[in-house]
C-alpha cells in the first residue's frame, strides 16, 4: 500500500472507530493478556504499523514499552502525529533495523501479504531473530483467494493464505504455530458476495482496475455497532473457525518448552 497517501489518510481517520480494525485491536490486546497476564512493561514492536492505530489502543491499555516500524512515509508522518515511537523501515530491509534490540512480541498484521514465499521466509527469519526465546509473533492475514476483490487491489496485496501456509513457512524461520483461526465466519456470506460483485464489476468493464476502493470506510454508525457486536459474539461462542475473510496467527520461537 505504500504509495497510496490516500489509504493511509482514510486508516488514519477512521481506524479507531471501524468495527473490523477494534476487533482485531481487541485480539492483539487479549492474546498479549493471554501470553503475559497484567505486566505492561513488555517490549513490542508492531512491524508495518501503518498510521499506529494499535499502538495507541495498547498505549491507552497502559503498555509502555512499545515501538513501531513503517515503510511508508505518510504511516510514519502519522503515526508521529500521535505521539508515538516510530521509525521510517523498509521490511525488505529489516536485517539493517536495530539488529540488538529483542522484544517479548512483535506484532505484524497484514502485512505478508506483499511478499513471496522467499522473500517472506526471510522477513520471518529476521523477525524470529528479533524475538526473545519464547517470544511471541502474532499476525492477522487476508485469507482465501475466494475473498479476492477490489480491496486487494487497492491495497497492492498479492496473495491470500491458508493455514497451512503458516505451518509450512514458520518453522523455516525457527518459528512455531501454536494457534490461528479465521475470522468474521458470520460475516463471510456478505463479504463473499460484496467481493464477488466486485470481481464481476471489474471483468465487466464496470469499474477499473488501475482506479480501485479499498474497503476501508466508516458505515452508518448502527451498522458499524452491529458488525463489530456480531463479530464479537462469534469470537466468545467461536475461539477457532474454518473460514473467513482473514487468518489470525499465533506462533513462538522454538527456544520455549512447554
Amino acid at each position: 500500500m505504500i504509495g497510496r497517501s490516500d489509504e493511509y489518510e482514510k486508516m488514519f481517520r477512521i481506524e479507531q472507530r471501524l468495527w473490523w480494525y477494534r476487533i482485531l485491536h481487541e485480539t492483539v490486546a487479549r492474546n498479549l493478556e493471554q501470553r503475559f497476564g497484567p505486566r505492561r512493561d513488555v517490549a513490542i514492536l508492531d512491524a508495518g504499523c501503518g498510521t499506529g492505530g494499535l499502538l495507541d489502543f495498547l498505549r491507552k491499555r497502559g503498555y509502555t514499552n512499545l515501538r513501531g516500524i513503517d515503510g511508508s512515509t505518510d504511516a510514519v508522518q502519522f503515526c508521529h502525529e500521535r505521539g508515538l515511537d516510530v521509525s521510517l523501515v523498509n521490511l525488505n530491509e529489516l536485517v539493517s533495523y536495530s539488529s540488538g534490540q529483542t522484544y517479548d512480541a512483535i506484532v505484524c498484521n497484514d502485512v505478508f501479504c506483499y511478499f513471496d514465499d522467499p522473500a517472506l521466509t526471510r522477513l520471518l527469519t529476521e523477525i524470529a531473530q528479533r524475538l526473545k526465546p519464547g517470544g511471541l509473533l502474532l499476525s492477522n492475514n487476508n485469507a482465501f483467494g475466494v475473498f479476492w476483490g477490489q480491496h486487494d487491489l487497492a491495497i497492492g496485496s498479492t496473495r491470500r493464505f491458508v493455514v497451512a501456509d503458516f505451518a509450512r513457512l514458520l518453522p523455516l524461520a525457527g518459528l512455531r504455530l501454536i494457534n490461528s483461526t479465521y475470522w468474521s465466519l458470520a460475516l463471510s456470506p456478505l463479504i463473499l458476495l460484496t467481493r464477488q460483485w466486485q470481481r464481476l464489476q471489474l471483468r465487466l468493464g464496470w469499474s477499473r482496475s488501475d482506479q480501485p476502493t479499498s474497503d476501508v470506510y466508516l458505515p452508518h454508525p448502527f451498522v458499524n455497532e452491529t458488525l463489530y457486536y456480531v463479530v464479537r459474539a462469534e469470537q466468545r461462542l467461536l475461539p477457532r473457525t474454518p473460514f473467513g475473510s482473514s487468518l489470525f496467527v499465533k506462533g513462538i520461537r522454538w527456544e520455549e518448552k512447554e
